[in-house]
């Protein structure tokens, strides 16, 4: 069972509130480190029984929705093989999913509620997959990551074997080798090396049984820069979509479990409905800190004698776009899900969290910052983005 989400917490129309049971990422996510762990269980979502010896392949395509694979991806392979639906974390967004998937444990316990974080011990406001600040500067510091990530990964200490395939550019990042502790990693370059990669390690693994958890993320950065429905997108779903096939042909016969899911989905938002806090406007004096956390779901830190005149700011221009509420509500309400929460989770959620309808965004801006124009956008709690697929193929 899910543990319950607080219904009296104000929500956008549309929200889908995210699953944290058996019908989540999360879920998902415990199974697999109980079964990596031999914990007298298996990993159902896998259809491995406790104990056995098997040959799992975990696909983790960035980006794609079950709305999508339902709709544009009828027909597909991937599709045929869809068995389920899981929700995605809250907020849908890779930093938060991602990590739950390496960890086994919700945005609460981890602490990455979005894409941004606040974290005044490194500068403010962070991007911690790429360890950078908002204004563009690395990140340097004592300890840096056992301080901004202090959950271990479920790899560490397993009693399978593990094989992370991930992308050259970020397969030896510092956050993929701290989240990668206990696996080998593999990288490829482009989605042939992909297939290449996993069927090589499927070899390597073949006797011993294990984990192969490969990660594809093009489709994301196509839906972000072009829309999640647009040509260069569709394209890129038919190439995985080969893909998937090309390894169900290769693994057959070997008895291996191949899964695939994502982390969150998309919705394309337009220009109109983007809420732009220009840097001389009252409501960012208002703010003692750059917004942080998602475009879709933004968390603020708003100065103090300040928050009655912030909510009623927010009261007005966000009727109809957005629902302000605060921080404390969302943690109380368990929208981040179970477990200890973060010793520096009251920061990183700030004082309020503005959570959009469907289709609206709100940005701000900072000096130095590479400033990205996505017409594809996720964090929210529409189904688009909320909603992801568990795919699996016994071989």
């Amino acid at each position: 069972m899910s543990p319950a989400i607080d219904f009296r917490l104000s929500l956008p129309t549309d929200a889908v509130l995210p699953d944290y049971g058996d019908g989540g990422l999360l879920g998902f996510a415990s199974g697999l480190r109980c079964w990596l762990h031999d914990r007298k269980t298996g990993w159902a979502a896998a259809d491995i029984a406790a104990g056995e010896r098997a040959l799992a392949v975990l696909l983790v395509i960035d980006g794609l929705g079950e709305v999508f694979l339902d709709t544009v991806g009828r027909g597909s392979a991937l599709h045929a093989a869809k068995r389920a639906s899981l929700s995605s974390v809250c907020p849908s967004t890779t930093a938060s999913a991602i990590t739950t998937l390496a960890t086994g444990v919700a945005p609460v316990e981890h602490g990455l509620n979005g894409w941004f974080i606040h974290d005044r011990r490194f500068g403010g406001v962070i991007a911690p997959l790429p360890l950078i600040r908002r204004s563009g500067e690395s990140l340097e510091a004592f300890r840096l990551l056992p301080r901004l990530f202090p959950v271990a990964p479920m790899y560490r200490h397993a009693c399978r074997p593990v094989t992370l395939v991930s992308p050259a550019h970020i397969a030896f990042s510092r956050f993929s080798l701290h989240h990668g502790r206990g696996a080998h990693i593999e990288a490829y370059e482009g989605l042939e090396d992909f297939v290449a990669a996993i069927v090589e390690m499927a070899d390597a693994l073949a006797h011993s049984g294990g984990l192969i958890h490969a990660y594809y993320p093009v489709f994301d950065l196509l839906s972000h820069q072009h829309g999640c429905r647009s040509p260069e997108a569709v394209d890129c779903f038919a190439q995985v979509d080969a893909a998937f096939a090309l390894l169900g042909q290769a693994l057959a016969g070997r008895d291996v479990r191949l899964l695939a899911t994502a982390d969150h989905g998309f919705i394309d938002a337009s220009p109109e409905r983007c809420i732009d806090l220009a840097p001389d406007s009252e409501v960012v004096a208002m703010l003692a800190a750059p917004l942080f956390g998602e475009r879709r779901l933004a968390f603020c830190q708003v100065r103090a004698g300040a928050h009655a005149e912030f909510e009623s700011w927010a009261a007005g221009a966000l009727r109809g776009k957005g629902v302000a509420v605060r921080s404390a509500d969302v943690l109380a309400a368990g929208l981040l899900g179970p477990g200890r929460p973060h010793p520096r989770l009251g920061e990183r959620l700030g004082s309020h969290a503005l959570l959009m309808e469907s289709g609206w965004t709100i940005v701000d801006h900072v000096a130095g910052e590479h400033e990205h124009t996505m017409i594809g956008v996720h964090g929210g709690l529409s189904a688009d983005e909320m909603r992801v697929p568990l795919i699996r193929m016994r071989t």
